[in-house]
């Protein structure tokens, strides 16, 4: 078995001590180090003690060897493309959990930024996590089972503004939409 605990919070842009902070009960960095680079035993309460800190299933901390799972080789930085000093594992963005169920919004007519064939990952949230959203793209669902996309540019109370990707576009203002569902990956093949 590979421990992915570093792979995992590295996607997340998590420090140790970040990750030793949202453990229950809170740790240490020394001790989260150790765990992922296997200088100390990860047992079945850490896996979950750090799965619950990383918001992740536990089962996602580790795989086997014979995994065919992608892995980051190369980085772009400003000074142009580098190796890394070793592959580490690409943890697909859709295996972190959110609060909240993925939909995806197939793009068959390209509109402002995004083109004909994306797929756009958006996570659902309630009426009490819309305020998040704001200034984000977002799917909505509207009466007689249509749907508006587009950025919510303002929320007044129960009502949204959406403006649709795209030029000479009119916002679209719903009243008391039942979610919402924020973009969180857009995928677009080359």
């Amino acid at each position: 078995m590979i421990n992915r605990i570093r792979d995992i919070r590295r996607a997340m842009n998590l420090t140790l001590a970040d990750v030793a902070a949202r453990c229950t009960p809170p740790t240490t960095a020394q001790t989260i180090g150790r765990l992922e680079t296997g200088m100390r035993q990860l047992s079945l309460t850490w896996m979950n003690r750090i799965a619950a800190a990383l918001d992740v299933e536990p089962e996602l901390l580790v795989r086997t060897e014979s995994d065919d799972t992608p892995h980051y080789i190369a980085r772009m930085t400003e000074a142009g493309t580098e190796p890394l000093t070793e592959p580490r594992d690409a943890i697909l963005p859709t295996a972190l959990i959110g609060e909240g169920v993925l939909v995806v919004l197939a793009v068959e007519a390209s509109a402002g930024e995004y083109r004909a064939g994306d797929q756009v990952w958006l996570r659902q949230v309630g009426p009490d996590g819309f305020g998040k959203l704001l200034n984000r793209d977002v799917l909505a669902p509207r009466a007689g089972g249509r749907f508006a996309f587009g950025r919510m540019i303002d929320r007044d109370g129960t009502r949204i503004a959406l403006l649709p990707p795209g030029q000479g576009t009119r916002q679209v203002v719903i009243d008391h939409p039942a979610w919402l569902a924020g973009a969180e990956m857009l995928v677009r093949k080359l």
